[in-house]
């Protein structure tokens, strides 16, 4: 690691903000108070050391006892006292720099004690000073803390849609593995050939949902191999009771939707439709575009029967796409006409 990326924020302003600081302070020495360059330089270090020395001292106590999670009432009355502190403190430390410098070094004749408790202007200094830093320290410090509950809050939202997601893609996978082992359970006897060509399938199928299963969305493309395989392994236990037609605008193969989502429309479609009929029924997948959306219709023959109208597939679905497209998706299933079902889900583009 280099040692840009091991310095932190915190100490670099503090580097630079006393080093810009303690820059007059070294105009002074060299103009006015004849320091050579080497006391000069000193002096400075020193004075930059002074100001990161307090100021550091506060911020271990403020962290300590957790100062900046404070209302802004208790707060202040850390802060008052505190800023006088730091000026005394201040003061104390500069005076006593000052002396080294003019008793020991420039053998000045001054009293110890008058020169440490000299306060002005020094003490005047050091509270102007200290009241900058703590409240930009506290401005920062609340700005950090903003930015971080905010980025909590997202992270908390993203876990909360994934767990949503989740918990209703859990309830749909066994959903749809119930039905298509029901239909092969009932070519075991009659059909045997196909029953194993069904088993075939629905391998494939269980197996394209395992290796989707950490993806929330799924392009049209990759759903639409989903459901014709679906159709098929459904065609061998319905033969010609069923007849279906995709209709897709090519253009939109790469657009992402929640996974399932078509295929759950066409398992209604045949369950609730197809099967109820004798002669079984036609079922038309359509995904095409309008206006600003991605349409996505599945038409086939039956009744909505109002008692069983809200499955829970097609909740799971209203709520998925809720989800996912922060309610700018909507899902509707409706009697176009007599004996005529149209499921639409809109997405935008």
């Amino acid at each position: 690691m280099s040692l840009k990326n091991k310095i932190s924020i915190y100490w670099k302003c503090q580097m630079l903000g006393w080093g810009l600081v303690s820059l007059y302070w070294l105009y002074i020495t060299v103009s006015r108070d004849d320091y050579s360059i080497f006391f000069a330089i000193s002096n400075y270090l020193l004075d930059i050391a002074i100001g990161i020395l307090l100021t550091h001292i506060y911020r271990t106590i403020a962290l300590k006892f957790d100062w900046v999670s404070l209302s802004l009432g208790k707060l202040v009355l850390k802060v008052i006292p505190s800023v006088i502190l730091l000026a005394f403190g201040f003061m104390i430390l500069g005076n006593l720099k000052w002396y080294f410098f003019w008793v020991r070094i420039a053998n000045q004749n001054f009293g110890l004690y008058q020169t440490l408790f000299d306060w002005d202007p020094i003490f005047i200094t050091g509270l102007r000073l200290m009241s900058i830093w703590l409240l930009s320290y506290h401005l920062y410090s609340y700005h950090k803390r903003e930015v971080n509950t905010s980025k909590l809050n997202a992270q908390l939202l993203t876990l909360a849609k994934q767990a949503q997601i989740d918990n209703l893609q859990a309830q749909l996978n066994p959903h749809f593995l119930f039905n298509s082992l029901n239909s092969i359970k009932s070519l075991i006897i009659e059909n045997p050939l196909a029953a194993r060509r069904s088993i075939d399938l629905l391998s494939d199928l269980l197996r394209s949902s395992l290796h989707q299963k950490d993806n929330e969305l799924v392009s049209i493309k990759k759903e639409l191999l989903l459901v014709e395989d679906y159709f098929e392994l459904e065609k061998i236990r319905l033969e010609d009771r069923l007849e279906y037609v995709i209709n897709l605008d090519a253009s939109l193969e790469p657009f992402n939707i929640p996974k399932f989502s078509i295929q759950l429309l066409v398992e209604n479609a045949i369950k609730h439709g197809i099967d109820k009929y004798i002669k079984g029924g036609f079922v038309n997948v359509s995904i095409m575009k309008e206006n600003d959306f991605i349409v996505i219709k599945v038409e086939n023959p039956g009744k909505i029967m109002m008692e069983k109208s809200k499955g829970i597939g097609l909740e799971n679905l209203k709520e998925r796409l809720n989800i996912q497209f922060d309610g700018k998706a909507h899902f509707s299933i409706k009697e176009k006409a007599k004996n005529l079902i149209t499921a639409n889900i809109k997405i935008p583009q």
